[in-house]
């Protein structure tokens, strides 16, 4: 039997009215090379308040990652949340495909947007390069503040791939999950990203969503893919400089914990790594509270605290 109502429409128009209840709009920036990004910004941002970047994984759009955090943040930052190039209503007709184009497409963006001072960075997987790309490309400008990435392999390489570290044998193993075109390729991408996935989700829900969220830009998306790890090599990969946070589950099918350890190795002191127990890839969904704990502690509370310092010595 078929659903008569999409519920993927459904919950994505829900996800609309909450954000722009959180104070935000959605805007669409053409950069004038044939590339067309889609972002939500704030209706009325505040100088005084610093900027918050939030960037998306595979998946989805912005709106089903970034749910639950905006209303959250947007109290203390001026939140910022795009549609990375060929999801959502981001997209380009330049061949690039690599991380470093989808960081140099969001700082076009937010040149195009003026937001030039003061801003952190969080990266959900896919988005964590290029959240990182974001934080090596701008460290000359001293506009980036923070970088939080979330179980994102940054400092994977490209031999890590056939040296069998990933719970996939090859890249077009790895599309076929993570741009499922069937139901069964659905539910294994939630046994892949799930401590606990739902044990019975109608068929007619996961069509549903295969056929609003999953089939667009189908081949670009694996092509994305395949770019990851193309050439990839830990000491070609720079070092940023910026105070980050590190999040990871601890039972990351996608992404082992392993990459975890070995990008906070990678970037040194500047970094610190906060594990989530009982957690895959999806901590986000899995333990929304957490997550967000961990992202206060490191970009509100520092904020706020200095906030009050300078009041103070400003008497």
């Amino acid at each position: 039997m078929s659903c008569c109502v999409s519920f993927t429409s459904l919950k994505e128009w829900c996800f609309r009215i909450s954000f722009k209840n959180s104070g935000l709009r959605s805007t669409t920036t053409d950069l004038g090379d044939g590339t067309v990004m889609h972002c939500w910004v704030p209706k009325q941002p505040q100088q005084s308040k610093p900027n918050l970047l939030l960037i998306h994984g595979f998946g989805n759009n912005a709106l089903w990652q970034w749910s639950d955090v905006v209303g959250r943040m947007t109290p203390y930052f001026n939140v910022y949340v795009p549609d990375l190039v060929f999801f959502g209503e981001s997209y380009t007709t330049k061949p690039d495909r690599t991380d470093a184009f989808q960081a140099q497409c969001i700082i076009r963006l937010m040149e195009e947007l003026s937001v030039n001072a003061r801003l952190s960075v969080v990266g959900l997987s896919y988005g964590g390069f290029v959240a990182y790309s974001i934080a090596a490309q701008a460290q000359l400008q001293n506009v980036v503040e923070k970088v939080v990435i979330c179980c994102s392999a940054v400092c994977m390489e490209e031999k890590d791939i056939t040296e069998g570290r990933f719970n996939v044998p090859d890249l077009e193993s790895a599309a076929d999950i993570l741009l499922p075109q069937t139901p069964e390729k659905l539910k294994e991408l939630l046994n892949f990203t799930l401590v606990k996935p739902p044990k019975i989700v109608p068929s007619c829900l996961l069509n549903d969503f295969i056929h609003v969220m999953c089939r667009e830009y189908l081949q670009e998306k694996r092509e994305l893919i395949r770019a990851i790890p193309r050439d990839r090599k830990l000491d070609e990969i720079p070092k940023i400089t910026q105070p980050t946070l590190i999040i990871w589950g601890d039972q990351d099918q996608i992404f082992p914990l392993e990459f975890g350890y070995r990008l906070k190795n990678h970037i040194g002191d500047n970094a610190v790594l906060a594990i989530i127990e009982n957690a895959g890839h999806g901590f986000s969904m899995e333990r929304p509270k957490e997550f967000y704990s961990h992202l206060k502690t490191f970009l509100i509370d520092d904020h706020v605290s200095h906030a009050n310092d300078t009041h103070q010595n400003g008497k």
